[in-house]
């Protein structure tokens, strides 16, 4: 089994590789689910860093009906993915309705040639999970990045087991969200060739101002931790 982690800075980034993950999907804003990392911080990862990236693809918070000034943002960022050197892209877009778009992830696959396609947890929104299966084996994407329909991954096995079964080696369905050293072992005895997490642990960072007129609480930031993923990582080894 692989391990991919999700990663949200440079910090976390380098964190997976140290601790020997397979590979990252790289996002910043994960507080709404994850946009797309400033060209800046993938520029960083891509060349100092040997770990496969993956680039999540989403130019905005909110859902995945996406406008035309949208789409053409999402196809920059991938030809900017590209000229990087990226592995591949996690994307996901649905109708008003909650269907795959089919017509606008044909045309973001087309983009991508050359690189892996992971459609993402949009797929978790979708009305029909085994018609919109299909409908991604048909578009000939890479893998699946879903929770099964639940919050966490643990709670949606069920689905992920139908899905997996379904799949038959025409897909790669990558289970993700909440999933953790207590609960890894799941997934890899259900057959699962590769799972998604954060293995994150909060710090707390407080900034302290120019003056003292105006004050700053202390915030929490998410850090992929290396020790994590190094117990994961011997968990599934």
């Amino acid at each position: 089994m692989k391990l991919e982690i999700c990663a949200n800075s440079f910090k976390s980034a380098l964190a997976a590789q140290k601790a020997g993950a397979d590979q990252i999907e790289l996002c910043t804003e994960l507080s709404v689910g994850g946009i797309t990392p400033a060209y800046g911080l993938l520029e960083k990862v891509t060349s100092e860093l040997d770990i496969p990236v993956h680039v999540l693809i989403r130019p905005r918070s909110g859902n995945f009906a996406y406008d035309r000034a949208e789409i053409d943002t999402m196809l920059r960022d991938i030809t900017a993915c590209k000229l990087l050197g990226c592995a591949g892209v996690v994307i996901g877009a649905l109708t008003a309705t909650n269907d795959i778009d089919i017509r606008t992830t044909s045309k973001l696959i087309h983009a991508a040639a050359g690189m892996e396609f992971t459609f993402h947890r949009a797929f978790d929104g979708c009305n029909d999970p085994s018609k919109e299966l299909q409908n991604l084996i048909n578009l000939g994407i890479t893998r699946l990045l879903t929770s099964g329909q639940q919050k966490k991954a643990v709670d949606g096995i069920d689905l992920l087991k139908e899905l997996l079964k379904t799949a038959a080696g025409k897909i790669q369905v990558m289970p993700g969200s909440g999933i953790t050293p207590e609960n890894i072992l799941q997934f890899k005895e259900a057959g699962f060739p590769i799972v998604h997490c954060s293995a994150s642990k909060k710090r707390i960072t407080e900034t302290k101002p120019a003056t003292t007129i105006v004050t700053f609480e202390a915030e929490t930031a998410s850090v992929s931790n290396e020790e994590i993923i190094q117990k994961m990582l011997q968990l599934i080894s």
